[in-house]
């Protein structure tokens, strides 16, 4: 502001000046005109020694601002200042992306940045390695069009990233990636892919071992039942004395037929791919099947079943799973609500789907167990659970079905309150 005030009384100064003199003289006119023109011609010389100077690189040190006095070299003197704190906060963020850029070149991860019209800005080391990419030659090019797996593509335009997709690493056989995508800035993707092949080929043991010792112990467990049976059958020849532990031992027989039924079910469903065509399944039609063999099965509690599901929705999916999913829930209901509960099995429509929900009147569930029920064998109450004969697989296998079916469970539970099991079927699993 001082500045300012110095360079406007310069002007009236040289005004004043040339007035004096154009009176002296007698051409005040002309002394005007001639001191305006001067100023002006000053002016403009300092505004083009400027326009110059700023044309000139100014992220280099040595590009010193010109000489001035009055106003102008408090302009060249702050846009040096400025030029400057511009160049350190330059050189601060270029030490930090080097920094990032050499850490992220350490990683076995690869990590790579694509930009809002999903092309290729930048990508680390690992990258080359796990997808074949190649620096300069495919900068800018689309990534589809460099992972060429069609899951790929709908994994990468449909958004719903708060999955992971495992798939062969292109041009390799038998090496696995795992694909996470996050989104940021102005639509921008950060994607980061890892070798999962070790992890990949464990679970697949896993599985397998699962699978065909599940498949091994069927035949044994069923002759030991059988005969368990029979003794029972004719209790009435043994001292009684043994009648509790033969009792016990067809209970567990039961129980361990149970627990090897549902490890095959988890098996199949982990093992067997997704079937290309899909069945329509009258929901409402379910619904009441699933209610009457419910009523059976549990009949010793009288519960009260209300079911609430619009005939009209038919929904795109494989109805044994469905079967299986919504029956391990409402049975679940069933089990841990003491007699004379309320279980309802109710779906309504809306914009996105269809949601589908099992509420009970029950025990309730503490919030710290709800993250970890579809967990296999985990168990709310061991005790609680042995005297209802579950298996600890039943939510596994709900969890399993429904990520076949583009869902999820979700729980809200209050203790001594009840419990609400749900689900939303996307709309393209929806015909109503």
């Amino acid at each position: 502001m001082t500045n300012w005030r110095n360079e406007l009384q310069r002007f009236l100064i040289l005004l004043g000046t040339a007035a004096v003199i154009g009176l002296i003289i007698g051409e005040i006119s002309f002394t005007l005109v001639v001191a305006l023109a001067g100023y002006s011609s000053y002016n403009l010389l300092q505004l083009r020694r400027l326009t110059k100077w700023v044309a000139k690189d100014s992220h280099k040190s040595d590009t010193q601002p010109p000489e001035g006095t009055g106003i102008w070299g408090s302009i060249f003197d702050s846009i040096y200042r400025l030029q400057k704190q511009e160049r350190l906060a330059s050189d601060y963020l270029k030490n930090i992306l080097d920094k990032a850029q050499e850490s992220s070149a350490a990683l076995e991860m690869a990590v790579v940045m694509i930009n809002k019209q999903g092309t290729l800005d930048w990508w680390n080391r690992a990258t080359e390695e796990l997808l074949g990419i190649r620096y300069p030659n495919d900068r800018n090019q689309a990534v589809t069009n460099l992972i060429r797996d069609p899951r790929f593509a709908d994994y990468f335009h449909k958004e719903k990233y708060s999955q992971t997709l495992r798939i062969e690493a292109p041009g390799v056989s038998g090496r696995t990636l795992e694909f996470q995508i996050t989104l940021f800035g102005e639509h921008e993707k950060l994607m980061l892919v890892r070798d999962v092949t070790q992890l990949h080929r464990l679970e697949s043991m896993r599985r397998d071992f699962v699978g065909n010792v599940s498949h091994e112990l069927g035949t044994p467990i069923t002759v030991i039942k059988g005969y368990l049976e029979t003794i029972a059958d004719n209790l009435d020849s043994f001292d009684s004395r043994w009648h509790k532990p033969i009792e016990q031992m067809r209970s567990q027989s039961q129980r361990m037929e149970n627990i090897v039924r549902d490890l095959l079910v988890l098996s199949a469903i982990e093992t067997r791919a997704v079937p290309r065509a899909q069945e329509k399944v009258d929901l409402g039609e379910l619904a009441r099947e699933i209610e009457a063999h419910t009523e059976e099965v549990m009949q010793e509690k009288h519960h009260r079943f209300l079911v609430d599901c619009p005939n009209e929705i038919i929904l795109l999916g494989q109805r044994s799973e469905l079967y299986s999913a919504l029956s391990n829930l409402v049975i679940n209901a069933a089990k841990y609500t003491p007699p004379k509960g309320c279980i309802q099995l109710r779906a309504a429509l809306d914009p996105k789907g269809v949601t589908i929900a099992v509420e009970d009147n029950g025990l309730g569930i503490e919030s710290h167990h709800i993250p970890r029920l579809t967990e296999r064998f985990y168990r709310v109450d061991p005790s609680r659970s042995a005297e209802s004969g579950g298996t600890g697989l039943g939510l596994a296998i709900v969890k399993h079905i429904l990520a076949r079916h583009d869902s999820e469970l979700a729980v809200e539970s209050t203790p001594t309150k009840g419990s609400i099991f749900s689900f939303h079927i996307p709309k393209e699993r929806v015909l109503s």
